[in-house]
């Protein structure tokens, strides 16, 4: 992985982790998984899974019709799990380089804890 994942990438694949889902799934569960932070919308979300799967990160898993309506499901692949893997080392170690700067801060001025 090149850069910064985009954070729809990052829910996609991240509710994937979990098994396959379809569509739908997929929306609700990032909305929980995020505490409500990231809504994934229709257009975006099959955008992402459209050029996920071009990249081999995402692949189809069947569809079933449910109560008249098709649903497409989708799962992660191992391509897919190792970016997630690498974008959640990269995540760590930023957030890791931040808490050392401010716990650095804290250490110097004591009064910048307020």
């Amino acid at each position: 992985m090149a850069s910064e994942m985009r954070e729809p990438t990052f829910w996609v694949l991240t509710v994937l982790t979990g098994g396959r889902r379809h569509g739908y799934a997929l929306m609700e569960e990032a909305r929980e998984l995020s505490g409500g932070r990231f809504n994934l919308k229709v257009a975006t979300l099959y955008a992402a899974l459209e050029r996920l799967g071009q990249q081999g990160w995402v692949a189809l898993d069947g569809d079933e019709v449910v109560d008249g309506r098709l649903r497409r499901y989708f799962r992660l692949t191992d391509k897919g799990a190792a970016e997630l893997e690498a974008e959640v080392a990269r995540l760590e170690a930023n957030a890791h380089q931040a808490r050392s700067g401010l716990q650095a801060r804290r250490a110097v001025s004591p009064l910048a804890a307020f």
